[in-house]
């Protein structure tokens, strides 16, 4: 057993139990090969709260701030975590998640950027849709609901509440040369807001 997968049962267990866990849609998850997981994201503890659709190493962005400390870079690289400089675009990280994406892995890459606040999945950024179509995996939008009233931006002490996870329709990127790219990430991206509020709005909904 690895240590990923050690402190994944932990972590999940204790979840599952406090916060009263559900996931449904986990069947449309592909049981094998690499996409990209695209949670909604309006909570720290919306990681962990993502782990939930599959017993799989899911690699994501970690800001740098977590690997400071020898402690702190031992643990979040044993749970699979890709160091990211905040507020830049971090060319290396972007590559360890390709990498991972290549050799058959997901990863898992939140496509509101930080965490946001309200109902509404808005203004997402076009990294997940130029990471599908320059490697041709599908993207994985996930819905959590219930994690803001845990653990909002701006608060420090948690408080119970019930979350519900959603897992929409996987979306197949188009082929495509590089010339035509863009183009197609803007509308791919469009195409997982819909899919990703629609998911996000079920497992709200589901959460109450």
């Amino acid at each position: 057993m690895t240590f990923y997968q050690f402190a994944r049962g932990i972590v999940l267990s204790l979840f599952k139990v406090v916060f009263r866990v559900r996931v449904v849609g986990k069947e449309r998850v592909p049981a094998r090969g690499a996409y990209i997981v695209a949670p909604s994201h309006r909570s720290i503890l919306d990681i962990p709260f993502a782990a939930f659709i599959t017993s799989r190493t899911v690699r994501f962005l970690a800001k740098d701030d977590l690997f400071r400390t020898p402690s702190g870079r031992r643990l979040f690289e044993a749970l699979g975590a890709v160091e990211v400089e905040r507020g830049t675009a971090d060319r290396a990280a972007l590559r360890a998640l390709e990498d991972a994406l290549a050799t058959g892995s997901p990863v898992a890459v939140f496509p509101e950027g930080t965490r946001r606040s309200g109902p509404e999945i808005v203004d997402l950024y076009g990294g997940a849709a130029f990471l599908a179509i320059k490697l041709g995996v599908p993207i994985v939008p996930v819905g959590i609901g219930g994690s803001e009233h845990i653990l909002p931006k701006g608060k420090l002490l948690p408080r119970l509440h019930r979350v519900a996870v959603s897992v929409g329709h996987p979306i197949a990127p188009p082929a495509l040369d590089g010339r035509a790219r863009r183009a197609a990430a803007t509308k791919l991206t469009e195409a997982l807001r819909v899919e990703l509020q629609r998911a996000f709005d079920d497992a709200e909904r589901l959460a109450r």
